[in-house]
């Protein structure tokens, strides 16, 4: 059969993995703090006998957008937003250290911190418990600050500080958790530099708009590489009926 399709079938998996990427991307468009999924692939010429005049679609390694989502106010007081390039540590299924954005911030049945998709904070020493409380603050640097229970008013305690890491971008990678590792499995030390905003979310930074375009751009190029799955085969038939008459 022709190559081209073979060439025409690289390139409609290379589309079925983009649109599966901006499909989950708009699944999380109001995903707090969510980070938007790149897809990449590039050109390879096949090289074989003759010169190398056609060319299919090679994956490369996934990319993320990594510009913040906008701040909204909650009031709520375990709510944080993590301020410019800063992440928030937590503690993944398999027990690794991880790094993600979101800070919608409660507390277990086992009075652990954690966050809206159960992943632990951790603090100065592992995951971060809280103890019994008439009151509650989590400072801008991470501090968390409570009233025990049946405590007087003037009695505060600093139970543990939230850590803040500032890892460069290009050094991190998504697991399948959605969460954010080093790519030498490395663990980031704590940044007293990182700040975050108390009493406030934010939000995914994907845009739901492009995301639909790119999904209608997306289908259509699919559709190309179908068409020319289908030419390939007429020309294949045609090809075999002259021979046949040959």
């Amino acid at each position: 059969m022709d190559k081209m399709v073979y060439l025409a079938m690289s390139g409609a998996k290379e589309n079925m993995l983009a649109q599966a990427k901006t499909a989950n991307n708009l699944a999380n468009a109001n995903t707090v703090g969510f980070r938007a999924d790149l897809h990449q692939a590039r050109a390879m010429q096949a090289f074989g006998d003759g010169h190398p005049s056609r060319v299919f679609s090679l994956t490369e390694r996934p990319g993320y957008r990594f510009d913040s989502g906008s701040i909204m106010t909650t009031g709520n007081d375990f709510d944080v937003a993590v301020e410019g390039n800063g992440w928030i540590a937590v503690q993944g299924e398999n027990g690794a250290e991880s790094y993600t954005r979101r800070g919608d911030l409660k507390i277990s049945p086992n009075g652990l911190l954690q966050n809206g998709a159960g992943h632990l904070i951790l603090g100065n020493g592992g995951p971060i418990a809280i103890p019994p409380f008439d009151k509650i603050e989590i400072g801008n640097d991470g501090t968390i600050t409570i009233r025990p229970q049946g405590a007087p008013a003037t009695e505060n305690l600093v139970i543990d500080r939230i850590k803040l890491v500032s890892p460069n971008n290009a050094d991190l990678m998504k697991n399948a958790e959605g969460l954010f590792t080093r790519k030498d499995n490395g663990i980031e030390p704590p940044n007293a530099e990182v700040t975050m905003v108390t009493k406030a979310l934010e939000a995914s930074n994907v845009n739901a708009v492009e995301e639909m375009i790119n999904m209608i751009s997306l289908s259509r190029q699919f559709e190309m590489q179908i068409k020319m799955m289908k030419t390939a085969e007429e020309t294949d038939q045609a090809a075999e009926q002259l021979a046949r008459i040959s």
